[in-house]
């Protein structure tokens, strides 16, 4: 069964493009008031969202999992609302979708892309309160995490490092600051972007203002002492969201591993090529955007296909994998972990000799 579910989703991801534009077509000739409503640029914003959901929705069929596809639906719904995109247009587009899928769609196994669909649709009509806040009552630096973005959002990068500096001055542990401050502080930015509360600008600065802030505090730990473990760290793909991986790799160093950080937009091959002449311990791999699942999977057989690599533990992770808590084993990976503390653990636990 899950080879059928890779090959309906590797056909649709061929296929996404001309689809997307017939939808759309079909669509404003169905609701003839969305061009007086949008006008030209919208008609390109809805293919493009279109061919979005078409993305995501065979992603989450390439690795059988309709969790992604729902909780997808339900992110788009609290997004398009902000630009007056109404509940009614979504239901009209995901059921041209649909109608697409079975008139264009021709694959013995087209029936679970629909089934898929079906989901989708449903969660449209679903009440959704929208996703609350990272930063919330269970985090012990709580009203340090809110303060220090409150201070990046009025671009005092100055002040929230005084705030980490502070912190760190008190006796903080340097890793409770990376998963309570910085952690949380990203996702709560996502979060603030989504329901149209910041803009892109915004959301830039605060990540480079963050990675700014991390990047002063290595003298505080660069010191620190070896396991003789390696580890080797890359985003999948054109993957730009980097700054998760950043600090999961420096959450390793600071437990002694010794790191060989190649960040965003490394070719598979060169990738391949590194764990082979470096020979580390554990591959970790990060994806934050779901439609590049694919390509994590692809570039872990390569990894597997490769005789100085084949042996390699590789660990996953990024947002689509905290949704789906069994995705990386639908992608071939050994482990995933929610956040940096947690990788190292399981990582450790991946080198085990009575575990292995």
């Amino acid at each position: 069964m899950s080879v059928q579910y890779s090959t309906v989703g590797e056909l649709l991801l061929r296929k996404a493009e001309d689809l997307a534009l017939d939808i759309t077509e079909r669509q404003y000739e169905r609701q003839p008031d969305l061009m007086e409503r949008f006008g030209q640029t919208g008609w390109e914003k809805t293919k493009q969202d279109t061919l979005y959901t078409l993305n995501y929705l065979a992603e989450s069929v390439l690795v059988n999992s309709p969790g992604l596809f729902t909780h997808y639906v339900s992110w788009l719904k609290d997004l398009l609302r902000q630009y007056r995109v109404t509940q009614e247009d979504l239901r009209i587009n995901f059921e041209l979708m649909r109608e697409a899928l079975c008139a264009h769609f021709d694959d013995p196994n087209h029936d679970i892309v629909l089934d898929y669909m079906d989901m989708g649709l449903h969660q449209i009509m679903v009440d959704h309160d929208g996703f609350p806040s990272y930063i919330n009552e269970s985090n012990p630096l709580r009203v340090d995490a809110l303060n220090y973005l409150n201070l990046l959002l009025e671009g005092d990068r100055s002040g929230a490092f005084m705030i980490v500096d502070h912190l760190l001055d008190q006796g903080t542990p340097i890793k409770q600051v990376y998963q309570y401050i910085f952690q949380m502080t990203q996702y709560e930015i996502g979060r603030l972007w989504q329901q149209g509360r910041i803009n892109v600008a915004q959301e830039h600065y605060c990540t480079a203002a963050t990675q700014a802030i991390i990047s002063r505090l290595y003298p505080r730990w660069m010191a620190a002492g070896g396991t003789g473990y390696r580890l080797v760290a890359a985003c999948v793909g054109k993957e730009q969201h980097e700054i998760g991986l950043r600090m999961l790799t420096d959450i390793f160093e600071l437990e002694g591993w010794d790191t060989y950080y190649l960040g965003a937009n490394v070719p598979d091959s060169s990738l391949v090529t590194t764990v082979a002449q470096h020979q580390p311990d554990v591959v970790a791999i990060s994806a934050t955007m779901t439609f590049h699942i694919h390509l994590v999977k692809e570039l872990i057989s390569k990894l597997r296909a490769y005789p100085a690599t084949s042996h390699v533990k590789i660990l996953v992770g990024g947002f689509p994998f905290s949704i789906d808590p069994h995705l990386w084993k639908e992608v071939g990976a050994d482990g995933s972990a929610a956040g940096p503390d947690e990788a190292v653990r399981v990582a450790e636990l991946l080198l085990d000799p009575e575990f292995a």
